[in-house]
């Protein structure tokens, strides 16, 4: 491999991680306004887990990266609510709380005393909650309350995430997502609209000779006996460079426009203008019934001539972009309700050898592979390799999108599901004129979120073993 296209590889690989990079930091910030906005304490805004690499605080938040860039996270006070105090240690601290605050009124502490005493009455008022049981999920349960409430400092006890109402705490969460589907929608318009998308242009670049030739056959690959018929382009005079310009009198300005011509037109003679060498021709064309795909893939019967037309980057309206978008997160939900079954194709292309399918799951290490082989790819035009750059950075948001809107905790769709859940057991509550039962005890799936985290990190350590010894070739 020549020195350049290393650099090249090693470029695309660079572009496809400071992509990621951005697009998950900006996936936090979408979750950072709104908390800031609705008055919840950020503790922390971070890329990446493990180790901390960078960090600087800036006001009351420390912004920074982490090691292993597989994610990243908003510290923000008061994710859990604090569990239900028995009444045994809520009589006692509320006792030890009037007998400390009526000796400080009498003035019988000395200073020192005195702040001592405050800090005592500011533990007693928040008691940790007696567990019924000292079981080993209890125990996560517990732990998971008390890191919560080490994020609240003295006086910010309003500024705690649990408190708020239920439609701000899903904006909070939807933030996140709502980014990345921003993200997405910015980088398809871009290649869309600016940079162009590969398609087929209207210019011939392979005419077959007969019907024993197909389009998905190169005419150099196979020879035509003198007993095959000629194809209609033949038999018409249709040569490779041909750029078409009209068809039976209609002006061609695109290739599905003239698809749709020769498909429609089985058996009957079309009038072709093409330019050829800068002079226009005109050739007659008589198109036969083949069997062909639709745009769905589908097997059908069509008009069929025999070209193969060039391919090029083709620009298309802004109103093409939110289908574009659309279309992606179809796909790519489709792929997550099928994930076991595809999961279980890439261990078996992992450890027995299978061919990878090339629309299923990948990880970071196989998306920067592919990355990498499109930045280096001397076949392709720059402006190629740049749009399939984009249109991988915007695939990426699409997914984080997606994935983050699964209704299970640690995911962002399990916080909104935990919100919406509290919002329907207080009205329920209100219109049976019952106590309000207060929000949603969260900590209590800690253990579901851990089970939730490990199952994630297998598939990620899979999906990135897969990629390292049976990559998807790009």
């Amino acid at each position: 491999m020549a020195v350049d296209t290393v650099l090249l590889y090693i470029l695309g690989v660079v572009i496809i991680v400071v992509g990621v990079a951005l697009s998950i930091g900006l996936h936090e910030i979408g979750h950072l306004i709104p908390a800031k906005k609705f008055g919840v304490k950020v503790g922390q805004w971070m890329i990446g887990f493990g180790p901390t690499l960078w960090s600087r605080r800036f006001g009351e938040t420390q912004y920074g990266v982490k090691a292993i860039p597989l994610g990243g996270y908003i510290s923000m006070a008061g994710m859990f609510p604090p569990g239900k105090v028995k009444s045994g240690a809520v009589s006692r601290a509320g006792h030890l709380r009037n007998e400390l605050e009526l000796d400080l009124v009498e003035g019988d502490m000395h200073d020192a005393a005195e702040d001592a005493a405050v800090q005592h009455i500011h533990a007693a008022g928040r008691a940790r909650p007696k567990m019924d049981s000292t079981g080993f999920f209890n125990v996560l349960v517990q732990d998971a309350r008390d890191s919560s409430a080490e994020t609240i400092a003295p006086g910010d006890e309003d500024r705690v995430f649990y408190k708020l109402a239920f439609w701000r705490r899903i904006i909070i969460m939807l933030g996140g997502p709502a980014m990345n589907l921003v993200l997405a929608v910015v980088f398809y318009a871009i290649v869309i609209c600016l940079v162009g998308s590969p398609g087929y242009s209207t210019t011939i670049s392979e005419v077959s000779q007969c019907m024993a030739q197909t389009t998905s056959q190169s005419a150099a690959n196979k020879t035509c006996a003198a007993s095959d018929p000629a194809t209609p382009a033949a038999a018409g005079g249709l040569m490779p460079g041909d750029t078409v310009l009209s068809i039976g009198g209609t002006s061609i300005s695109s290739y599905e426009q003239e698809t749709a011509l020769i498909r429609a037109s089985v058996g009957k003679p079309l009038v072709f203008v093409v330019q050829r060498d800068g002079a226009q021709k005109t050739l007659t064309v008589t198109p036969v019934k083949n069997s062909t795909t639709d745009a769905s893939g589908a097997t059908v019967q069509a008009g069929f001539i025999g070209i193969v037309t060039q391919q090029k980057l083709v620009t298309q309206p802004v109103t093409a972009v939110l289908p574009a978008v659309g279309a992606n997160i179809v796909h790519t939900g489709g792929i997550i309700l099928d994930l076991p079954h595809r999961l279980v194709q890439v261990a078996q292309a992992a450890f027995g050898g299978q061919k990878r399918d090339p629309n299923g799951p990948i990880s970071v290490v196989g998306v920067g592979r592919i990355a990498g082989t499109v930045a280096s790819s001397q076949a392709l035009p720059v402006a190629e390799r740049a749009s399939a750059m984009l249109q991988i950075i915007a695939s990426l948001n699409v997914a984080l999108f997606v994935f983050n809107l699964i209704p299970l905790l640690p995911l962002d769709g399990g916080h909104v599901v935990g919100a919406l859940w509290e919002a329907i057991r207080r009205r329920v509550a209100k219109w049976f004129k019952r106590p309000d039962p207060g929000p949603v005890d969260m900590a209590k799936l800690i253990p579901l979120t851990l089970a939730v985290s490990g199952i994630l990190g297998l598939m990620s350590l899979l999906l990135i073993y897969a990629d390292i010894v049976n990559p998807i070739i790009a």
